[in-house]
């Protein structure tokens, strides 16, 4: 009889560092450049007046990110999580069920309940209205829907055409026998104003599902009226995403700090990972709407992020004789911390990137299909590039 071939499973063996403390070190500043670019250039060009950035290049970057942003949710920090809570050397509790995919589940109904809580407390309190959003790719955005508003308009005119001319026969035979009228016949209601009655969204005025019926929806009282709501969930989605990539970022740091023979394949991949990643954060700080008193939030939110990398990588080569990072305890803290984060992150890319930017944004729904398409393609390339930067980290 064939011998039954055997497996074995090495466990807490330490971990993979083998020298090479120059290039390690070299890390902690490339990375740490590369994560700070990426996170403050997106700010930079939308709040600051001396760097004139072309507003179709920031709408690249807004919507790559948005791409990138979901891609680390599931291929960096969901898959790793699996991997972790589910290796052979864990035993006990651990093992006996899914804990990744829960434990995201688990996060991404508590982020749920974070911003209904947020919005209904006013927890960040109401809107400045002093302050204006730093949006550069509105413009594109805007400009796009006066383009489509004016094909629009240029089709009904030549509608109207047509049908004044048919009826023009038919208005001189009854004008003797009518009278004269100034007022204008409105279906909806004598003291609705006929705007609403023409609107190119069906549906009635206090219908606000979705898509919402009724031009008010998205006219200014509209919108005035649920910014206080938007600004209490847009800064709780922005505080929790800075939470989940940085507790994502500090893991990295420690893995390539003490990685073996895979070390500079690493190096290389991870440079571009939180380069992209830092502009995903960016772009989202960049257009956020922050109170007048705290225009300096977002530049302490990216360096924030730009440092986490490299302190990480730093405390890891501090500690590369002691640090194991395949021993049981080190498996399960990544893997809760990963889970926790991937559920931060699919949760906010899916709803308040995808869902907001594109369902629920007054500018992109009313923009030209041109417009919207070229964003969602966008997303998709920076989603594609770092789902493909996962096959070596």
């Amino acid at each position: 009889m064939s011998a039954v071939p055997t497996v074995v499973v090495e466990c807490d063996n330490g971990n993979g560092f083998d020298g090479r403390l120059g290039l390690r070190v070299s890390s902690v500043f490339v990375i740490g450049i590369g994560s700070m670019l990426g996170a403050l250039l997106p700010i930079a060009a939308a709040r600051t007046k001396r760097m004139h950035v072309p507003p179709v290049a920031f709408f690249i970057t807004k919507y790559f990110g948005s791409g990138v942003i979901i891609a680390t949710a599931f291929i960096h920090l969901l898959s790793p999580a699996t991997q972790a809570l589910q290796s052979p050397c864990l035993t006990g509790p651990i093992t006996d069920y899914s804990w990744a995919e829960g434990i995201a589940l688990m996060t991404v109904f508590t982020m749920f309940f974070i911003e209904l809580m947020a919005a209904r407390f006013d927890i960040f309190g109401h809107q400045d209205s002093g302050v204006e959003a730093s949006d550069p790719s509105l413009n594109l955005l805007r400009d796009s829907e006066k383009l489509a508003e004016n094909s629009e308009n240029s089709v009904d005119k030549t509608a109207n055409m047509e049908l004044s001319t048919r009826s023009h026969d038919h208005e001189e035979s009854t004008a003797s026998s009518s009278r004269p009228t100034t007022s204008t016949h409105n279906p909806a209601g004598s003291g609705a104003p006929a705007s609403r009655v023409n609107s190119r969204i069906p549906g009635r005025e206090d219908d606000f599902t979705y898509p919402p019926g009724g031009e008010n929806h998205l006219g200014h009282q509209a919108e005035h009226d649920i910014d206080d709501d938007h600004f209490a969930a847009q800064m709780t989605a922005i505080f929790i995403l800075e939470f989940g990539v940085i507790f994502h970022s500090v893991f990295i740091g420690l893995t390539l700090a003490v990685a073996g023979s895979e070390f500079t394949v690493l190096y290389i991949v991870l440079t571009f990972h939180q380069t992209f990643e830092g502009l995903g954060l960016g772009s989202r700080l960049a257009t956020a709407q922050w109170p007048s008193k705290k225009k300096w939030m977002p530049w302490a939110l990216g360096t924030a992020y730009g440092l986490a990398t490299p302190l990480a990588i730093a405390i890891g080569l501090a500690a590369r004789t002691s640090f194991t990072p395949g021993s049981n305890k080190t498996l399960i803290i990544q893997g809760v911390f990963d889970s926790i984060s991937a559920g931060i992150l699919i949760y906010t890319g899916l709803v308040e990137l995808m869902a907001h930017e594109f369902m629920f944004n007054p500018e992109m729904r009313k923009s030209s299909i041109k417009m919207m398409l070229f964003a969602y393609l966008c997303m998709c390339v920076g989603a594609g590039l770092m789902a493909l930067l996962g096959k070596w980290a």
